[in-house]
This record gives structure tokens, sequence and C-alpha cells, in this order.
């Protein structure tokens, strides 16, 4: 899931949906991408789960899905535990004696 975050204009328009939901022509406005490509990042973002649609008159209105959220925030919390673990594990291995000391 947090694959579908790497691309910068995708995690762009999903921070902007955090702050509230939006149309696409909203997103669009201040990206450096079209409304289709805008519309390309949202279809792989809804596809992960991560954002949902509801119709409003003739515009989509695009926010955060929040099971999505918490989906992310669990992927996020056992990757983080794994990094720690693995670094708790690097640190506490002895370190050879120097060849300075002799």
């Amino acid at each position: 899931m947090l694959a579908y975050l790497s691309d910068p204009t995708r995690r762009a328009i999903f921070e902007r949906l955090a702050e509230r939901p939006m149309a696409v022509s909203a997103l669009a406005d201040g990206l450096p991408v079209t409304r289709p490509a805008v519309s390309q990042h949202l279809k792989v973002l809804k596809d992960a789960g991560l954002v949902r649609a509801r119709r409003e008159g003739k515009q989509h209105i695009y926010q955060v899905d929040p099971d999505g959220l918490t989906a992310l925030r669990a992927e996020l919390e056992r990757f983080w535990d794994k990094t720690m673990a693995a670094y708790k594990a690097a640190v506490e291995q002895p370190t050879p004696p120097s060849k300075e000391g002799r």
C-alpha cells in the first residue's frame, strides 16, 4: 500500500484529500498535471482502497477512505516495528576488537 504513495503527484493528491474532499478539477488546480492525469492517479488510489468517491451533480467528489487510512497506518506500524527490530539487532551485535589497540 505504501508503494501507491511513492509517486510524488499521487502523494500530493492524497495529502490534499486528507485536508478536505475535492472534485478532480479542484485537485488539478495547482498541480503540474492535467485533469485526466489526476483522474488516473485517483483511480490508482481508489483501487488501493485509499480514497472513495461520491457523486454530487455532474461531479465526483473524492475523499480519503477512513478504512484505507487505517490499513495504511497498520502497514506503516509493521514497517516501523521491523525497522526498529533490525536496528536493535544491529546495535546489540558485539563489535570486533580494534586493531589499533595492539
